[in-house]
């Protein structure tokens, strides 16, 4: 019976030493290109597989992550925001890429878990998702820094945030979305959104909304703002609260897509069409907002990128490597919604 073969057997035909080769095979920065090339080509001739269990146990990592995906409570708790569906599926691939697996979660923001986390022990790092209540679970942020969590955040990015967050430049995104309604000659625009520190991504996107108005000459006017967190019955029930305070917008800005589909549906109940009597815009890029009458125009966050960003941060962070928050660009996505 043939002898399986070892990382010895690769260091010896590498001419290098066997811990050179067990940090080239799991992608160690401490290795350079041209050795680590030799050594996996060497391995592969071999038809070598690292023996994971032998090299966690060695090393004291699972080589596993956990993601937590919070929402706000729902009558339908199935339902998940597409734009965290779209980031799921990038980070599931990234960390197959970098020979990790990763376990996922569902939670509620009332919920311990990051107790039940901590008490796990059954991952290297935590990725948390998820629009939601960002007061309400800051406290659990700063106990996991104050316990030597490795964590990264998707959200929004700014200073003296406790942990590593990874986001987009949503006031740019917000003044993009109302820009361009300014630029087709609307001048009566609402935003739907809370725009609070209770959702900072929000809030952000907010900000930007009143900044384009500002650059116009515009009047921010508070009929014209009503808070709404991401979920369909909110941006129902928000719309209407719009539309019953008197004198209509000829534009909306959402806070997301979902909010944005929601309105368009009660715009629609209400006789009012998109984009002749009500143009609208919403954020994320959601695969629904291409295929709704009419396509939704919208803010685009690439999910691909931020997935794969949000993962290999928390590798460096894991490496103990030093890994900057980042935010990462918007595109505003012209579709029917808008047109003039």
């Amino acid at each position: 019976m043939q002898r399986k073969p070892t990382s010895f057997d690769i260091a010896q035909l590498a001419g290098v030493s066997q811990p050179t080769v067990s940090r080239a095979l799991r992608g160690s920065p401490t290795v350079n290109a041209a050795t680590r090339a030799r050594i996996e080509a060497i391995a592969k001739r071999l038809n070598y597989t690292v023996d994971r269990s032998a090299s966690n146990l060695r090393s004291g990592h699972t080589r596993t992550l956990a993601l937590l995906l919070f929402q706000d409570p729902t009558p339908d708790r199935s339902i998940i925001n597409p734009f965290f569906l779209a980031m799921l599926g990038s980070i599931m691939t990234t960390c197959a890429e970098h020979a990790h697996d990763l376990l996922i979660s569902f939670q509620q923001f009332s919920s311990d878990w990051h107790m039940d986390y901590e008490d796990s022990h059954r991952a290297d790092g935590l990725i948390l998702l998820g629009y939601g209540d960002y007061a309400a679970y800051k406290a659990r942020l700063e106990q996991l820094v104050a316990q030597g969590t490795h964590f990264v955040r998707w959200g929004s990015v700014q200073a003296g945030e406790p942990g590593l967050t990874i986001g987009c430049d949503n006031v740019d995104g917000g003044t993009q979305a109302c820009a361009h309604l300014i630029a087709t000659g609307r001048r009566r625009i609402a935003f739907l959104g809370d725009a609070t520190d209770h959702y900072p991504e929000f809030r952000d996107r907010h900000r930007g909304y009143l900044a384009a108005l500002a650059q116009a000459g515009l009047e921010a006017d508070p009929a014209m703002q009503v808070s709404a967190i991401s979920t369909e019955d909110d941006g129902e029930r928000a719309a209407a609260v719009l539309l019953a305070r008197g004198t209509p917008p000829d534009g909306i800005v959402a806070a997301s897509d979902v909010i944005a589909l929601a309105a368009m549906r009660v715009l629609a109940r209400a006789g009012l069409r998109v984009p002749e009597d009500v143009a609208v815009v919403g954020f994320d890029d959601i695969p629904a907002a291409a295929l709704a009458n009419p396509p939704l125009t919208t803010v685009a966050q690439d999910a691909g990128l931020a997935g794969r960003r949000v993962v290999e941060a928390l590798l460096g962070r894991i490496r103990d490597e030093r890994v900057d928050r980042t935010m990462l660009p918007t595109r505003l996505v012209v579709r029917r919604s808008s047109a003039t």
